[in-house]
């Protein structure tokens, strides 16, 4: 594991819930199981504790095309690692988990569509019309395309991956190794999901990333149709913590599926 200097990177907040810094050791644990068998590195994670974690410290550098080429490909070998189902969480985790502050609902579907529509669509929906960031407008085209979800018109047979879960570029260090993992809110989920969220929120050499992970996971050509539909869930999530701005995409984006 690549790492630089004596002093870990120390995260504490004696208010956090119960299960919050556990849970993010578990998910950079199950994440990093998959680096032996080729997926992407993962930062250490030296302790645990209620309140406190520490990490190991990396030294960033520039990404080179060849760091994101093997990022690329390792992102891939991670999420095709698997997991039990659909929206599980993490093994050996606490049962609980967060994206940024707020809860990430857990629970297991055999399906990723009315996965993703029941936990990761519909909450963040509408929690964000009930503190106004997303129009009644915006929740009906998510609940739209939460129909189209529950029936199995984006399911394309993919098995459940083994996913970071909130992969925006400040959740991937560039070392002299490479793209390390930090910070996930790790679970089942379709591992496009991953790559939709680099895009989102922009990540160095994005399309040498998205070409590498599309010939190592085998998506099909027509891959970035659904960037969108994936995109869905962090800008709901944001909408609800970050202001209308979000929701007023989200709602643009929901449109072309509905």
């Amino acid at each position: 594991m690549p790492s630089a200097g004596q002093s870990p990177i120390v995260k504490q907040n004696v208010r956090a819930p119960e299960g919050f810094f556990e849970a993010e050791a578990a998910g950079l644990r199950w994440l990093g199981a998959a680096v032996p068998t080729g997926g992407a590195s993962v930062v250490d994670v030296l302790d645990v504790g209620p309140g406190t974690i520490s990490l190991a410290r990396l030294l960033q550098v520039e990404p080179t095309r060849r760091h994101a080429e093997d990022f690329g490909r390792a992102l891939a070998g991670t999420h095709s690692s698997g997991a039990g189902s659909f929206g599980v969480g993490p093994d050996a985790g606490p049962g609980v988990a967060w994206i940024g502050r707020q809860d990430l609902p857990l629970g297991e579907f055999a399906r990723w569509g009315e996965f993703y529509a029941d936990l990761r669509l519909l909450p963040y929906a509408r929690a964000a019309r009930a503190v106004e960031q997303l129009s009644p407008a915006g929740l009906t085209a998510v609940l739209g395309v939460c129909e189209r979800l529950r029936a199995g018109d984006f399911d394309d047979g993919r098995t459940p991956s083994r996913i970071h879960g909130d992969l925006w570029t400040g959740n991937v260090i560039w070392t002299q190794h490479g793209g390390t993992l930090i910070d996930p809110a790790a679970h089942g989920g379709h591992g496009q999901t991953d790559l939709a969220m680099l895009a989102l929120f922009g990540a160095p050499r994005l399309a040498v990333i998205e070409a590498s992970y599309a010939e190592a996971a085998g998506l099909p050509g027509d891959w970035r149709d659904r960037t969108a539909l994936h995109q869905l869930h962090p800008l709901l999530v944001h909408a609800v913590s970050h202001g209308p701005a979000y929701g007023a995409e989200a709602e643009r984006l929901a449109r072309r599926y509905v």
